[in-house]
């Protein structure tokens, strides 16, 4: 299976992110996916509006933020958005886009997630192979 997979990646808590990345890329790899474009944005607010942007140029994408929650609603706010810009994005443009966008109250807990790019390649790639099975 020759896919073109895009990650785009939160530059925000970096090295959280790109741990969450590194994940992701040697999942990838497993399934000998190995040229992955790799985009990086100011913050996960972006993700959406650049996934839509490069939606029709990929297979699939991985969608690497970290979002720390801090004393404000801003943290729920800004989630939320997320998820729905992505899933609309996904189910409108019927592409697979594995959420790795961790929603913590600390680093500690983000830490422990750093399995959640792995996860979001799985999850992309059995999207992939479900849909391009012949019945």
């Amino acid at each position: 299976m020759k896919l073109k997979i895009c990650i785009v990646m939160s530059d925000y808590n970096h090295d959280i992110t790109n741990e969450i990345r590194l994940s992701a890329k040697k999942e990838l790899n497993k399934f000998g996916i190995k040229k992955v474009k790799d985009i990086e944005v100011p913050g996960a607010f972006e993700i959406p509006v650049t996934i839509s942007r490069l939606v029709k140029q990929y297979d699939g994408f991985i969608a690497i933020g970290c979002i720390i929650k801090g004393e404000t609603t801003n943290f729920d706010l800004i989630s939320d958005a997320i998820t729905n810009g992505i899933m609309q994005i996904s189910i409108n443009e019927k592409k697979p886009i594995g959420n790795a966008i961790l929603t913590c109250f600390n680093k500690n807990q983000a830490k422990d997630r750093f399995n959640r790019g792995a996860e979001a390649a799985k999850a992309v790639i059995a999207v992939l192979k479900n849909g391009s099975k012949k019945k």
